[in-house]
């Protein structure tokens, strides 16, 4: 989103400001940070990011089910079975109070490597129209007292039942959602999150047989470091991967209601950069409703269905990845990487990912712009090291691809602080990443995402 501050960056300003100059650098959502133990920590400790991920038929087995049920096959989920009962909800965004049969599913408490300063849940389902999901979470601190219900997201694959949301004002004063990201308000105190359970709520239609069907579920933990810099890493790839190229700036304007395309426009285009790589788009029919006047309409789409309205823009993480989820037989996760050695490891096994990052404009040689939180895609290394990057922020498709230089790229995306233009302290993007890929990997792409903690 280069050019103008985010609403995330505003929130993740907001926390650091309440955490104290010390913790400036662990904002969550677009200031994340990888593993790591501090200013030239190195290549970080694997002990420092913790993802677990529920999405086998014995763990979905394994949670508490009250009106849920497993079920089997090539790709196991969770379904809505016999509900619980009816709850009215009033959607804070159409003023509509609507009737739904409801069922819920509770994970069993999972107490990652490390404590963590932070927790990002993400999901993969799909909601026929008449249904939705909500994803909540609740953590336990190092003290052994608990955080309350957190609510990480209402969310929908369409849009005609309710309109898909974060919620804003969530704190126990202690801990805060911010967005998409459970943060603990000041780490410098050394509170952590030493265990967390996450809970589904399935609604549907009064009535109806109706079901969400949920094939994943889980949550990227890290205990997140305070850095200016990140240590050099040594180049160990040379690979360029096929990914289509989309330009997000070649829809400024287009609706309004989406956030008006142009720069905000980031986090969708690249999502759906690393969708056709894999050969999924929507089909004509669900492009019917994009202006037939507009250039890649399936860029217009990704936006409506990735839209926060809560955000007020489409750069929630894990409502991309729930977007991506949603095409066949396809896995998306939102977790964080620990340097460009793990991004080698996925481009060799023919992986690319979207990754986060935010900086002024002379600290990245050739983008020409800077900004407070910006998506791109990695597909690929030059012989020298340097990172190929889908970048979306460019003035057509053909000039999306880009050569960055590895070392500034490297530092804008891994460090957890920077200063801006003003010469101010703010946060860094640092190393949180999307990756988006087949329900079966082959052996070399199953390794890899092993090698990062993804499966």
């Amino acid at each position: 989103m280069p050019g103008s501050a985010s609403r995330r960056t505003v929130l993740a300003a907001a926390l650091a400001a309440a955490a104290g100059t010390a913790s400036a650098g662990a904002a969550p959502a677009s200031a994340s940070a990888p593993g790591g133990t501090g200013e030239g920590a190195g290549a970080a400790a694997p002990e420092t990011v913790a993802n677990r991920f529920w999405s086998t038929f014995t763990d979905w087995r394994s949670g508490a089910a009250d009106g849920t049920r497993a079920v089997a096959g090539i790709r196991p989920g969770l379904v809505l079975d016999a509900p619980l009962g009816r709850t009215d909800y009033t959607d804070p965004h159409t003023g509509l109070t609507s009737s739904w049969e409801y069922a819920r599913w509770t994970s069993p408490a999972h107490a990652p490597a490390v404590p963590a300063t932070e927790l990002i849940a993400s999901w993969n389902a799909r909601t026929p129209a008449g249904t939705w999901l909500q994803v909540e979470l609740s953590g336990t601190y190092t003290d052994g007292t608990a955080t309350p219900w957190f609510v990480m997201g209402r969310w929908a694959s369409g849009d005609t039942d309710i309109r898909r949301t974060s919620v804003d004002d969530q704190t126990d004063g202690r801990s805060s959602v911010w967005t998409d990201t459970l943060a603990v308000d000041d780490p410098a105190s050394g509170l952590r999150l030493a265990a967390y359970r996450l809970r589904l709520t399935l609604h549907r239609r009064p009535g109806t047989t109706l079901t969400p069907t949920v094939w994943r579920l889980g949550a990227m933990a890290s205990d997140v470091p305070d850095r200016f810099t990140v240590p050099a890493s040594a180049p160990g790839l040379a690979r360029e991967l096929p990914v289509p190229r989309y330009s997000q700036n070649t829809h400024v304007g287009q609706y309004p209601e989406y956030d008006n395309g142009g720069e905000a426009w980031c986090s969708p285009t690249s999502s759906q950069m690393i969708l056709e790589y894999w050969g999924r788009r929507p089909s004509a029919a669900e492009l019917a409703w994009v202006n037939p006047d507009y250039a890649d309409p399936q860029i217009c789409h990704a936006a409506r269905y990735t839209y926060d309205h809560q955000y007020q823009g489409c750069g929630n993480w894990p409502f991309n990845a729930a977007y991506a989820a949603a095409y066949p037989s396809m896995n998306a996760v939102v977790t964080r990487l620990r340097s460009l050695t793990d991004l080698e490891t996925l481009i060799r096994a023919g992986i690319p990912a979207m990754t986060s990052q935010s900086f002024r404009a002379e600290e990245l040689t050739g983008a020409g712009y800077g900004t407070s939180g910006h998506l791109m895609t990695v597909i690929g290394f030059t012989a020298a090291g340097d990172v190929i990057a889908n970048d979306p922020a460019s003035p057509t498709n053909e000039a999306v691809r880009r050569v960055y230089r590895r070392r500034e790229w490297e530092n804008i995306w891994l460090r957890t602080k920077r200063y801006n233009a003003s010469g101010k302290v703010v946060s860094g993007t640092g190393g949180v990443c999307y990756l988006y890929f087949p329900e079966r990997p082959t052996a070399a792409q199953r390794k890899a995402l092993q090698a990062v903690g993804v499966l």
